[in-house]
């Protein structure tokens, strides 16, 4: 399970050191791929596995299904954490989510979202504002 918001650097040659806690959950290798709000998912294989798998079933006739399969699995990209725990981003994933050097990656369960730093911060600004509303919406939903 990840969880937690940890503040990171991306050097000159598009490495970032994956936080420690982590780690161990990635020595199997991950995924990166294009996610929503302008940042990156990193999911670990097994993750990769279930949710492209419910891509894949999608019904192919309906456009909204072509597009998000599009999305997510177009722009996938199988990594490896390296000795220092680091991992490559591709450029071109680097360019959608508009990342920098200051970055930030937040675990959200069975994801990592990685985040520049200054639309992570104008992106929380913007929920914790809403908070209410939302915690409201999602009662409906059962939380």
């Amino acid at each position: 399970m990840f969880i937690g918001e940890y503040s990171h650097n991306l050097d000159d040659k598009g490495r970032l050191a994956i936080p420690v806690k982590f780690r161990d959950q990635l020595k199997k290798g991950a995924v990166v791929t294009r996610g929503l709000d302008n940042c990156l998912f990193l999911y670990t294989k097994t993750e990769w596995q279930k949710l492209a798998a419910k891509l894949a079933a999608l019904p192919i006739s309906q456009a909204n299904s072509r597009a998000f399969s599009r999305l997510m699995l177009a722009g996938a990209m199988d990594i490896d954490v390296d000795k220092q725990g680091r991992v490559i981003l591709p450029e071109y994933l680097r360019k959608f989510a508009s990342l920098k050097k200051e970055l930030v990656l937040t675990g959200l369960y069975n994801r990592i979202e990685i985040w520049d730093v200054k639309n992570w911060e104008l992106y929380k600004g913007q929920t914790e504002a809403q908070s209410g509303d939302i915690a409201e919406r999602m009662g409906a939903l059962g939380v």
